[in-house]
């Protein structure tokens, strides 16, 4: 997606001179369902982008055309207060963010292209709200902080378009740095960059083709499940607020207290938190093999105790670790499907690619797609 071409494909459909801003999408590395309980997450944001071309209009129409759906929509600003249920919404939903927050935009004329994979788990949403959001800006001739542009996708998205995500998506997406992953506490928003060495080893993503329809109903249900269990643990620690406030020992103390499938779902946000504090350890000394470690333990712990991988999933897990040059691999996002994501010995990553494909379509009749990434930069305009 280079320049020329986006701005080529802008003035097939619209006129005037468009500003491009482009957004990742992302890969959790660990920190899996620890965000929406103030904990700790370690994603880096991808190669793969969103790109919005927008040019201002004097009224207050927004046309906005899909490279990728080959499908156009208008609404007016005026008139932009409840999701259609589209693709669009995710445009709108930043559009009606930033008027509620008092900035009046202008309409727009907008193109948006994206090669960020759909439906894989890896925030193909929040590419697109971060980038329409920067272009929003562009019209209106504003700006804001990095900070506040994350926290308006993510309103957005909850909001708008009803998905109650945390802040990681669209946070990774405006703060990704290029050799990088983020290292992030969802509570109190502060992050700090931790170099990935490229050199050593690379970032390999398999999705499995398959999203299993329960995820939806199942993600509430777990959310519900880690609420009771602060609930239940405050009785004994009436200090904790989440429940990335309990250690192992509060938690071995009180988990008599707790349900069965209570127990499990706190035991993994709990030590998924730990392994989150103990990876970025791990990289900042260098040791790949305890990150690759730490990366196992956390498949088995979704697997296990929060019960969110699937057959799928597993076999991926399983068909990468058998393979030579494998240093860690996990399931990556919600859950039910979508990707895993693997830590590869970098002069095997090619190699790993052919036979984890090979492998995985022989054992499931599937064939997947594979994504070799380094971590990238983050939101910004396209000069």
């Amino acid at each position: 997606m280079n320049k020329q071409e986006i701005v080529s494909g802008f003035h097939k459909h619209f006129s005037g001179s468009p500003r491009l801003f482009r957004a990742p999408g992302r890969v959790n590395l660990i920190g899996e369902h620890t965000d929406y309980n103030d904990g700790y997450v370690f994603p880096m944001a991808l190669e793969y982008n969103a790109v919005a071309a927008a040019a201002p209009r004097d009224d207050r129409l927004v046309n906005i055309r899909s490279d990728n759906m080959n499908d156009a929509i208008s609404f007016s600003l005026d008139d932009n207060s409840a999701k259609r249920g589209h693709w669009s919404d995710y445009t709108a939903g930043v559009a009606r963010a930033m008027e509620e927050d008092g900035i009046r935009l202008p309409g727009a004329d907008m193109l948006i292209s994206s090669d960020v994979p759909v439906g894989a788990g890896l925030s193909s949403s929040a590419a697109i709200e971060i980038s329409s959001a920067l272009a929003f800006l562009s019209t209106a001739g504003t700006a804001i902080k990095p900070e506040d542009l994350a926290v308006l996708g993510q309103r957005a998205e909850n909001e708008f378009v009803g998905m109650n995500c945390g802040i990681m998506d669209q946070f990774i997406s405006v703060f990704g740095e290029k050799d990088h992953a983020l290292f992030l506490d969802c509570r109190s928003l502060g992050y700090r960059q931790v170099p990935l060495p490229s050199g050593r080893a690379g970032i390999v993503i398999c999705n499995t083709m398959v999203k299993h329809e329960l995820g939806a109903s199942e993600y509430n249900k777990r959310r519900a499940e880690c609420e009771e269990g602060v609930r239940i643990l405050k009785k004994d620690h009436p200090g904790i607020r989440a429940l990335r406030d309990v250690t192992p020992e509060e938690f071995r103390e009180s988990a008599d207290r707790l349900p069965e499938a209570v127990r499990m779902r706190c035991r993994h946000v709990i030590s998924e938190n730990r392994r989150v504090l103990d990876s970025v350890k791990a990289l900042e000394a260098g040791d790949l093999s305890l990150f690759g470690q730490l990366m196992d333990s956390s498949h088995e712990s979704l697997r296990d105790d929060y019960q969110v991988s699937c057959r799928e999933l597993d076999l991926m897990v399983k068909t990468a670790r058998a393979l030579s040059g494998c240093l860690g691999a996990r399931m990556t996002g919600g859950g039910f499907g979508g990707c895993t994501v693997n830590l590869v010995a970098a002069d095997r990553t090619a190699d790993f690619k052919r036979k984890i494909s090979a492998k995985y379509s022989e054992a499931s009749g599937i064939q997947p797609e594979v994504y070799i990434s380094s971590p990238s930069r983050g939101a910004h305009e396209v000069i």
